[in-house]
C-alpha cells in the first residue's frame, strides 16, 4: 500500500464512477493523452481503455514512477520529474488533451505556467483538471460576484471553461478536507492580444488589491487619470474592481502597453 505524501499534495482518486466521468469529459480515441500527478495509476487504466494514441504521465514522486512503469510497462510514456519546469511546448508534435488531479498547492501556479506564460499557439486541446471547489469556484466568477477577481480574469482570458462537476472528499484516498471540482478548459479561437501578459497580472494586481473600494486611486495610479481612455472603454470610477468585465480588464492591458510604447 502506497502512502500519500503530504508535501507533493497527494491525494489518490478512488472512485469509479468519478474516474469515469473524467475520461467521458472529452474523446481521446487516437489522440495524444498527458496525465499530471498520475500517482498510482487509477486515472491512467482509464483512459488506456479509450485507445488513446500516445500517452504520457508526468509523475514527480520516484517512488511512484517505479510503480507506474512495472504496471503500465510500454502502454504509457513516464516523465518523472517537476511539472513546473517542464517545457510542455517542446514535448509534444501533435496538440494533447490534459487530465491533471493538481496537487492543490500549485495548481494555480501551474495554470498561470500554461496561460500567461504561453508564447506560442496552445499545445494542448482541451485541458481537464481538478481544482479545489473554492479555487474552482474562482476560475468560473462571473463579474460583479464576490469570487470574481485576479484569478477568473486571467483564466479566462484564453480560455472557455465549464464546470463539470464537483467532488466530495470521500473520492479520494486519503480523504482531503476540501471539497473538489472538476472543470473542462477551451482554448479560444480570438482572444484580445496583448503583448505582455505581465501587464494584465499588474492591472488586475493594483485594482483588487482594496477589492471594497472604488476604482478611482488604482485607475490614476496606472493611468495617470486619462479621461480618453475612460470615455473609450465606458468606465466609471465609482464603480469597484468586481464591476468590470473580462474584456474590460483585458483592453485596460492593451491601452496601459500602448501608453507605454
Amino acid at each position: 500500500m502506497i502512502k500519500a505524501k503530504k508535501s507533493l499534495g497527494q491525494n489518490f482518486l478512488i472512485d469509479k464512477k468519478i474516474l469515469e466521468k473524467i475520461v467521458n469529459t472529452t474523446a481521446i480515441e487516437d489522440k495524444t493523452v498527458l496525465e499530471i500527478g498520475p500517482g498510482t495509476g487509477n486515472l491512467t487504466s482509464y483512459i488506456l481503455k479509450k485507445k488513446p494514441k500516445k500517452t504520457f504521465v508526468i509523475e514527480k514522486d520516484n517512488e511512484l514512477a517505479i510503480i507506474l512503469k512495472n504496471k503500465f510497462q510500454n502502454q504509457i510514456t513516464i516523465i518523472n520529474d517537476d511539472i513546473l519546469k517542464i517545457d510542455e511546448t517542446s514535448l509534444f508534435k501533435d496538440k494533447v488533451i490534459v487530465f491533471g488531479n493538481l496537487p492543490y498547492n500549485i495548481s494555480t501556479e501551474i495554470l498561470s505556467k500554461w496561460i500567461v506564460n504561453l508564447k506560442s499557439n496552445f499545445w494542448f486541446e482541451y485541458l481537464v483538471l481538478m481544482f479545489q471547489k473554492e479555487v474552482a469556484d474562482r476560475i468560473i466568477a462571473k463579474f460583479n460576484t464576490s469570487n470574481y477577481g485576479r484569478l477568473s480574469i486571467v483564466c479566462n482570458w484564453k480560455l472557455n471553461i465549464k464546470k463539470i462537476c464537483d467532488i466530495k472528499p470521500g473520492a479520494f484516498s486519503p480523504k482531503p478536507k476540501i471539497d473538489s471540482s472538476l472543470l473542462l478548459l477551451i482554448p479560444k479561437n480570438n482572444y484580445v492580444k496583448i503583448n505582455d501578459p505581465n501587464n494584465l497580472e499588474k492591472i488586475t494586481r493594483i485594482f483588487f488589491n482594496q477589492r471594497r473600494k472604488m476604482i478611482k486611486k488604482p485607475y490614476n495610479q496606472l493611468f495617470n487619470g486619462d479621461q480618453k481612455i475612460l470615455n473609450k472603454l465606458k468606465i466609471d470610477l465609482n464603480l469597484r474592481p468586481q464591476n468590470l468585465s473580462l474584456d474590460t480588464y483585458y483592453n485596460l492591458a492593451c491601452e496601459y502597453e500602448n501608453l507605454r510604447s
